[in-house]
């Protein structure tokens, strides 16, 4: 069996460790971000765009990640982390408050999107 690698394995699992560190970081922002504009007389404008742009990176890595599985599906790859990365990526979607299981999800997938196992047919 020849050993395929995809890149966009590659880039889905670089991808899952910046959304984590992203959503990591996410509840404290969204947190500071609607204390700060609540204290200055705000309207919300600046809280809803920093929690845009975290929903924005998981859908990014939502689409990446379905892309990436049916790729790895056809060359016969391991699917395992594309479908962790579409089960964390989507929890941060439903809601941030899903941020940890989306973390721990994101890490896990990571990893199986680094090994690109060839799985025996």
């Amino acid at each position: 069996m020849k050993k395929t690698k995809l890149g966009i394995n590659t880039a889905a699992a670089i991808l899952d460790i910046i959304n984590a560190i992203l959503f990591t970081t996410s509840w404290f922002i969204i947190t500071f971000m609607a204390f700060s504009e609540s204290f200055s007389g705000g309207d919300g404008s600046q809280t809803s765009a920093v929690g845009i742009f975290f929903y924005v990176m998981a859908g990014i890595g939502l689409i990446i990640h379905i892309i990436a599985l049916v790729k790895s599906k056809k060359a016969g790859l391991s699917i395992v982390g594309h479908i962790l990365g579409i089960i964390g990526c989507a929890c941060f979607v439903l809601t941030a408050l899903l941020a940890f299981p989306a973390i721990v999800l994101l890490i896990i997938a990571s990893v199986f999107c680094f090994r690109q196992k060839q799985v025996l047919a």
